[in-house]
């Protein structure tokens, strides 16, 4: 690197090449394959090894044999500062390096990754190397203050936030798992207390990342550095965004990123891809299923096969090899289970945005509420001391187990009859409700506390019926479907936390009981409601220990709060027409 750094790197080339090929790179830090690797055993990357690539793979600074310094998720550096350094120079310095000392080359390089990966793939987009001729970016961060691994609308992503730490800052030459000394980490982190607990009792001051959290807990300049918002302006290299309807990491981030870049796109070189995928499901395995989940094709092998082979050999190859010019966006459209092409995402023709009102007797309806005054609410009270689970338990570690993969998509029905659990359901449905584009929730509610955070989740009721048929004794082995019988499939869901409501550099007590109106953005969602489902809508102010435990009393940082400062709280939901609390639904009408 210009500073003189050195960067442990693997370079990977097809023996017997017959002309140029282009690179293809990845930073990462999570450690890169022996350089004795054989690449051809792994089949995700069948479609690249047919096109031919020389697979560049390098450790980032402090990680594993690479000298330097980990700086987590490193802010840009200082443009007026020549000596200065970030992903970016380091990024341009590798690509310069590779063009001068490795041979066979076209001239052309790309980069590519998933979530961290992904990050570094985009940082090099601030200021690109000429060679740099095509990005792909699958689940990038984009910014953790908003909506990506560490916060969500500023609340905290707890159990997430505390291994990823021990995980990524405990060693620099291994991946560190921490030693949970219970079989459910609902119970641990129930047992941890405050977060201020977290670092005297288990990372002593030796974790900078856990620091700056304790130290940021508004979204103030230290989070607005880590932002692309404040950094990407147009670009001019092809770039693919890639994110999973159900990934529990890195869904906001892509999108994000697409939107920046779109502002200014004239030529047509910002593309999207979303798919009903976890993270990183679009490079493991088939994608045909997620959980119980089936989605009727291997929707990861097509992205692989005709999407992401494609765009590589359109911008590194060229030539009599390019396949032509890709769509604008392609999405995969759950429940009928369909891809489709947009010509911009969202999509605005065709779409009507209607809002699905909370109404009487737990009820959804497109017509508007009647009721008024204030008894016209539903109500629960909230309790940080028994928090509302986010899995069914025993929760497992989320990096040591395989639930946290596809959480996102498990029957809600575990927590359909808590008290603290708010449920309203449309009748089954009589004909299709297809949405695609952002959903938004309006919630106008009230607390007898002074902070809360507000849980949305909109999900898909599957009808009941008779159980799936089982094969008769003697026929041929048959894959017995999944019983999904009221099964509750969640699209869309979210948090805010009310402290942040008018401002996440500057967050303030909610009034007391006093109704206040909440939008909460559910992102994006190609959904199909099918004839006979119901549309089910959940509310909750717990989301444990996905979400850290809000005191539901007013402090200057949770993560100073004390065990007193933890108090129950009179949670009002109210659905009147004067208060018309609804979802936002993107409808397609045709």
């Amino acid at each position: 690197m210009r500073d003189g750094a050195r960067l442990e790197t693997v370079i990977l080339a097809p023996r017997g090449a017959t002309k140029p090929l282009p690179m293809l790179l990845q930073r990462t830090p999570y450690g890169i394959p022996d350089a004795s690797v054989n690449l051809g055993a792994h089949p995700s990357l069948a479609p690249l090894l047919a096109d031919g690539y020389i697979f560049v793979f390098q450790n980032i600074r402090g990680r594993f044999r690479s000298e330097g310094t980990l700086v987590m998720m490193r802010p840009p550096r200082d443009g007026k500062d020549p000596r200065a350094i970030d992903e970016t120079t380091d990024a341009s310095d590798t690509i310069a390096w590779l063009l001068q000392n490795v041979a066979g080359h076209n001239g052309r390089v790309g980069m590519w990754g998933t979530s961290y990966d992904a990050w570094t793939a985009t940082m090099a987009l601030l200021d690109p190397h000429p060679a740099l001729a095509a990005v792909i970016e699958a689940a990038s961060p984009a910014d953790q203050f908003l909506g990506d691994d560490f916060h969500h609308n500023g609340a905290f992503r707890l159990a997430y936030g505390f291994e990823y730490v021990a995980f990524l800052e405990t060693e620099k030459t291994s991946n560190s798992r921490f030693p949970f000394d219970r079989g459910d980490i609902y119970d641990f982190f129930l047992d941890l207390g405050p977060l201020s607990n977290a670092d005297r009792r288990h990372f002593h001051g030796k974790s900078p990342t856990w620091s700056d959290f304790v130290a940021h807990p508004d979204r103030d300049a230290f989070w607005e550095r880590q932002s692309f918002v404040a950094h990407l302006r147009k670009t001019r290299v092809p770039t693919l965004n890639v994110a999973g309807f159900w990934d529990p990491e890195n869904f906001y981030g892509p999108q994000k990123i697409y939107e920046i870049f779109e502002k200014d796109d004239a030529e047509g070189l910002n593309h999207l891809v979303l798919g009903p995928w976890n993270h990183g499901g679009w490079h493991g395995g088939t994608g045909r299923k997620l959980g119980p989940i089936d989605f009727g094709s291997d929707t990861a092998v097509h992205y692989r096969e005709a999407i992401e082979a494609p765009f590589l050999r359109l911008h590194l190859h060229g030539g009599d090899e390019s396949p032509g010019p890709m769509p604008e966006a392609q999405v995969f459209q759950t429940g009928v289970n369909r891809w489709r092409t947009f010509a911009r995402w969202p999509p605005v023709e065709g779409v009507s945005k209607r809002r699905l009102y909370l109404r009487e007797g737990r009820a959804l309806s497109f017509e508007s509420p009647t009721a008024t005054g204030a008894d016209a609410a539903e109500v629960y009270v909230s309790d940080p001391a028994n928090p509302v689970p986010f899995y069914q338990r025993p929760i497992r570690p989320l990096l040591q187990a395989g639930q946290w993969a596809d959480w996102l998509v498990q029957d809600q029905r575990f927590v359909d009859h808590r008290p603290d659990v708010l449920s309203f359901s449309t009748p089954p449905l009589d004909a299709d409700v297809a949405i695609a584009g952002d959903i938004l929730a309006e919630l106008y509610a009230s607390t007898s506390g002074t902070d809360s955070d507000w849980i949305v989740k909109l999900i898909d009721v599957h009808p009941e019926g008779l159980a799936p048929v089982p094969p008769k004794p003697g026929a041929p082995p048959a894959e017995v479907a999944p019983d999904l019988r009221g099964y509750q499939l969640m699209v869309a869901s979210e948090v805010l936390r009310g402290r942040f409501r008018e401002s996440f550099s500057r967050p303030s007590a909610i009034p007391a009981n006093r109704v206040v109106k909440y939008t909460i953005d559910l992102h994006a969602s190609a959904h199909v409601f099918r004839k006979g489902h119901r549309i089910l809508v959940q509310i909750q102010s717990t989301w444990f220990p996905l979400i850290d435990r809000n005191p539901q009393r007013y402090v200057g940082s949770i993560f100073q709060a004390t065990e007193a400062d933890f108090i129950k709280a009179t949670q009002r939901i109210a659905r009147s027409r004067e208060a018309p609390s609804a979802l936002v639904l993107p409808v397609l009408t045709r």
